[in-house]
């Protein structure tokens, strides 16, 4: 008689600790709009992250889902919101530290009226202690800088506007 495969599991009462152990993590990617999180308990070790992509320069209609209700014509939420739909945005294309120049003290990557071409440095981004920089998608003038030197950026948040 042929031998049957046992069922690895402990209990069937462990997948579903599972399911909600994700569900949870899910649920706190939501409410603190962080990318990934990871979570070791009691030996199961379980990463939820959201479906994204990372590259050095985001295309320039890339554009974060709206979260909230439309801003109200006038208010200071309106007029970022006009900004991200600017066709020459930048957008992060992670999370981190922006830094406008190499070094503290050092000549800025770019000012405004700055004429860049394609691939040239805008900014660098730090990440986990790597330095990333952020090259212009296109060539253009620089119209505005978006960020303060050594200001916390999220993902998809605007940096500059190259026109």
């Amino acid at each position: 008689m042929a031998r049957q495969p046992q069922d690895q599991s402990p209990s069937n009462e462990k997948p579903a600790d599972e399911r909600e152990t994700i569900r949870e993590l899910a649920k706190l990617l939501d409410e603190t709009n962080l990318t990934e999180i990871e979570v070791e308990r009691a030996g199961l070790r379980v990463r939820v992250a959201r479906n994204i992509s990372i590259a050095a320069a985001a295309p320039a209609h890339y554009l974060p889902a709206p979260v909230a209700a439309a801003p109200v014509a006038g208010s200071p939420a309106a007029a970022s919101a006009d900004i991200a739909k600017h066709p020459g945005m930048v957008p992060s294309p992670m999370v981190g530290t922006a830094y406008i120049a190499s070094e503290p003290g050092a000549r800025p990557f770019i000012d405004v009226g700055s004429k860049v071409k394609a691939g040239e440095t805008l900014i660098i981004i730090e990440a986990m202690k790597t330095m990333n920089q952020i090259p212009s998608p296109r060539a253009g003038t620089v119209t505005q800088i978006l960020v303060e030197d050594g200001q916390p950026v999220e993902f998809g948040e605007p940096l500059v506007i190259i026109e």
